[in-house]
């Protein structure tokens, strides 16, 4: 079977979950793949085949998977995970997965002895806030982490899906007509992304046990009293621009404009929005160099901090029905 058929196939298994766990779930969201099937395949097939770093499809699966937790059945529950977990193992198996390239540095890894423990109380739901570097696989680290533990996983296209969703009930078929004015309440698109995000991941927290993204989540839950941990993940800058000219293909200079230019962006939306240092450790619960350890040793780490076991679900399938 060659790559492209490889791809298609598994673009189908993850439509057919899809429909599965919207049928199960009865859920008012929708599907998370709308429009004529041959369409979403053929747009699912690129969309394996050509991003290698693999956010746009992690997102994607993201919601299916949130979706897939919250359905009642416990039976029904652990056959459309087990399914799910068989994906998420097909993808890790191909070549261009994300995931794929490390970020480990065996220089600094030999130096790795952290052992750390924090413990939520039972009242608590376990919130994880992770800010990250370009290039530091944080991103990776993230939604890796949320499989392991079995708890949701939301980013910046996650938060925006559900919201985009929730205007369209609201408005209708008419949602991409509403003037911005009445959508946004008069505030620029930019702020009001932020607050209507912000109120978002503040209802889940309280909720739900899960991951987000960036967002400037751990001030904003601070700042509303709601328990959570936050971490921030980077890796020095020489190895960062080598993992991106591996997982882009760029030369040294493009991968150095990169992520510099994404350090940037992330540090002035930090700081426009909080008025903190993005990146400083005082900020944090835990600041990892993600070079010392790689991606599944760093899921492991936060697993100890917070006292609990993490296991990539790819390599434990035996899921639990409870």
């Amino acid at each position: 079977m060659d790559n492209k058929e490889q791809c298609r196939k598994l673009a189908n298994r993850i439509y057919e979950l899809d429909e599965k766990v919207y049928k199960t779930s009865g859920s008012g969201l929708g599907k998370t793949f709308t429009g004529e099937k041959a369409r979403v395949l053929d747009n699912l097939t690129v969309l394996i085949v050509s991003n290698p770093q693999g956010h746009l499809l992690r997102s994607e699966l993201a919601l299916i998977g949130n979706m897939a937790r919250s359905i009642r059945d416990k039976d029904a529950r652990h056959d459309l995970l087990i399914e799910y977990n068989d994906i998420l193992e097909e993808i890790a198996n191909l070549p261009m997965s994300f995931g794929s390239v490390d970020i480990v540095d065996k220089d600094l890894a030999d130096m790795n002895s952290s052992i750390l423990n924090k413990n939520f109380s039972e009242k608590d739901h376990l919130v994880i806030c992770i800010s990250r570097s370009h290039g530091s696989a944080g991103t990776d680290i993230g939604f890796a982490l949320a499989e392991a533990l079995h708890i949701n996983y939301y980013d910046e296209s996650v938060l925006n899906q559900i919201l985009d969703r929730r205007d369209a009930k609201e408005f209708g078929s008419d949602a991409t007509k509403v003037s911005d004015f009445k959508r946004y309440h008069g505030l620029s698109k930019k702020d009001a992304s932020f607050f209507r995000q912000s109120a978002l991941i503040c209802e889940l927290a309280k909720e739900e046990d899960m991951i987000i993204m960036g967002r400037a989540a751990d001030v904003v839950l601070t700042g509303q009293h709601i328990p959570h941990i936050s971490i921030y993940i980077t890796a020095p800058f020489a190895i960062r621009v080598r993992r991106m000219m591996e997982l882009k293909n760029l030369d040294l200079k493009q991968a150095i404009n990169l992520v510099r230019k994404m350090d940037h962006k992330h540090q002035d939306y930090y700081h426009s929005f909080t008025g903190k240092r993005w990146g400083d450790a005082i900020n944090y619960d835990l600041c990892i160099n993600s070079a010392c350890y790689g991606i599944d040793e760093s899921v492991e780490l936060i697993g100890r901090l917070i006292n609990r076991q993490a296991k990539l679900v790819y390599r434990n399938k035996d899921t639990n029905k409870n």
